[in-house]
């Protein structure tokens, strides 16, 4: 595990941990013979199912928020190739997909034995995948930080977690407030509880999802990480460490769940952590 130094952090140490948390999200999701989720044209978390479904001999359809563009971007070009069949949604449709109603008219489409994954895959079965990771990190380490766009994997982190460790996410949303509960609820439907030892930071979003600024995007450069949700936790943590929020000799372990892929010009709305493999080097 690499460590990040920068004279900024003082006597705060944080270690870099690659972790595709994609794989945590779908591993208690895969025992249905047929899935659909949701997401945006760019989203990684419909890649990972695609190839899920491939790997797991599972039928698995990708509801597409927006209209049909020809020819397919090379994301969902990728889940046909793995056997997915696309749909799309149009935007009113697509943000109430969380309802009844939707999911009703879904189910007549696709079968009453369709298994509906939500957008960013963030339900009770991802928070009991994404709980196992605190267990398989090797140093010592007194928090566990992660960049929060959906909340599943902070909710399984915090219910993951050593008695005395906490968790700290970083929205990467605007107006985030709402996360808080949304944790809360993962947990509750997860373990039927909820846990003390989490908090989000709400004051690194750098205008909102996907958006940037020039102090972010030079960050991004110097750093060469994935801008949409990695940069904007490193970028806090590193901020935080100069106010003195830290104590000395604190030990923090960050999740580095993507690396730069996709320009953020075009994505659209989060999808949960919609990013690739990790890369941190200067």
């Amino acid at each position: 595990m690499e460590e990040l130094l920068d004279p900024v952090l003082g006597q705060v140490r944080v270690f870099l941990m690659p972790d595709d948390n994609k794989p945590r999200k779908l591993k208690y999701n895969l025992g249905h013979p047929r899935l659909l989720t949701f997401g945006g044209a760019y989203s990684n978390h419909v890649r990972a199912v695609a190839e899920a479904g491939r790997r797991h001999g599972i039928d698995t359809i990708g509801v597409i928020r927006g209209e049909e563009h020809l020819p397919l971007n090379p994301v969902l070009a990728h889940a046909v190739a793995c056997g997915m069949t696309i749909t799309y949604l149009d935007r009113a449709s697509y943000r109430l997909k969380h309802t009844e109603e939707v999911r009703a008219r879904l189910r007549e489409r696709w079968g009453r034995d369709v298994a509906i994954l939500p957008e960013g895959g963030s339900n009770a079965a991802a928070v009991r995948g994404c709980a196992e990771l605190p267990a398989e990190i090797p140093v010592d380490y007194d928090v566990i930080a992660c960049p929060v766009g959906t909340g599943g994997t902070l909710a399984g982190i915090s219910a993951g977690l050593p008695e005395g460790r906490r968790a700290l996410g970083f929205a990467v949303l605007k107006g985030a407030g709402f996360l808080a509960g949304e944790v809360e609820r993962l947990q509750r439907e997860a373990y039927g509880r909820v846990w003390s030892n989490w908090s989000i930071n709400l004051d690194y979003h750098f205008g909102g999802y996907a958006r940037s600024t020039p102090t972010l995007d030079r960050f991004i450069a110097k750093f060469r990480v994935e801008g949409i949700y990695v940069a904007k936790m490193l970028y806090g943590l590193l901020d935080l460490a100069r106010r003195g929020a830290f104590a000395p000799g604190t030990r923090i372990v960050a999740v580095i769940t993507g690396q730069p892929s996709t320009p953020v010009a075009e994505c659209g709305a989060p999808t949960g952590f919609d990013s690739g493999e990790p890369r941190w080097r200067r």
